[in-house]
């Protein structure tokens, strides 16, 4: 998301959602830690820190993280961030899958993992249930709490049998002693987390980059969430780029790669178009996620204090309902 300066609301109120029949509820905007893990470039701590309290001044009650996210550096970041806030007020999510190991042969950073941090740690994946529980102990040191109010298994696309055989059961097992209060999965695609929807194995799915204004190939699963009760964590809506500039070009990435020209054009004609209404692209990419009656939060990355204000902004913003038909009929062109 590009630096903007807006007028911030004063005390915005972002409406929450529930998390399935958990007792669990969300604000409609989380913060996604990946960023303030150096995802791609360098974030000092004071800016980390800066952003972390950017959004909860900003209404933000929805933190998500991961022992990947700069291997563990976003988990200690983030529990620093809010060890002052009240714990009650917030709910938090990390993941299981990967275990941080001391790095027999470090090379100094972590870039090759799309994180711009040391790698004295490297990740083992681990889907059983000794390393399920062992990395959510490792969690909770890193974040300075005594609970995880959400537990995803992450990134279990060729491990789907043994996350499902021993992840999530052990998961439901910490579910049952407290120790976190909702399961699920976080993954890309759309098709391994709908074998657990489908298995009844989950409360929650994140879902990144399949459910956004130029890609809805997450239809089926969120039509079965919905189904069922399991809510929606929609993450990268803004499909790692191109969706987030007010006036978008080929010099972007749509899914970390670059563009088809048709995504390009067509999300021109968006940009148009919410300019025709008063408003931008990404305002529009920030609602499109909660239209769908699964969806519980949209959940961004925010390196920066002005991305957290400026997006709790825009989702305390009405969109004009008059936009969405038209916008369908641009989208369909291309999908």
């Amino acid at each position: 998301m590009p630096e903007t300066t807006t007028a911030a609301v004063s005390a915005p109120v972002l409406e929450r959602r529930s998390l399935g029949s958990t007792g669990l509820e969300v604000t409609t905007m989380g913060f996604g830690g990946a960023s303030i893990g150096n995802l791609f470039r360098a974030v000092d701590d004071e800016t980390a820190r800066a952003a972390v309290d950017a959004a909860y001044d900003a209404g933000v009650r929805y933190f998500d993280t991961a022992p990947h996210y700069g291997v563990g550096l976003s988990e200690r970041r983030l529990g620093r961030a809010l060890a002052d806030r009240d714990r009650a007020s917030y709910v938090l999510s990390t993941k299981v899958g990967r275990l941080l190991v001391p790095h027999d042969e470090p090379s100094g950073t972590d870039l090759a993992e799309g994180f711009d941090t040391p790698d004295d740690l490297r990740r083992v994946r681990d889907y059983s249930a000794a390393g399920v529980r062992r990395s959510l102990e490792e969690s909770l040191e890193r974040l300075g709490l005594d609970r995880i109010d959400v537990a995803l298994v992450h990134d279990a696309d060729d491990h789907m049998d043994q996350a499902l055989d021993e992840a999530l059961p052990e998961l439901a097992r910490l579910r049952d002693e407290g120790v976190v209060g909702a399961i699920g999965v976080g993954m890309n695609g759309w098709r391994e987390p709908l074998r657990c929807v489908e298995a009844g194995a989950v409360d929650v799915v994140m879902l990144a980059g399949r459910w956004t204004l130029l890609d809805r190939t997450g239809r089926t699963l969120l039509d079965a969430c919905a189904e069922r009760g399991v809510s929606v964590l929609a993450a990268a809506p803004f499909n790692s780029g191109l969706l987030s500039r007010a006036e978008p070009d080929a010099d972007t990435h749509f899914d970390y790669a670059a563009p088809d020209p048709a995504l390009v054009d067509a999300a021109r004609q968006l940009a148009a178009l919410a300019r025709d209404h008063g408003t931008t692209l990404p305002h529009l990419a920030l609602h499109f996620p909660l239209r769908h009656r699964a969806v519980a939060s949209v959940v961004t990355g925010q390196a920066k204090p002005s991305h957290a204000r400026t997006s709790a902004a825009w989702l305390t913003t009405p969109v004009p309902e008059a936009v969405w038909p038209e916008a369908e009929s641009i989208v369909q062109g291309v999908l």
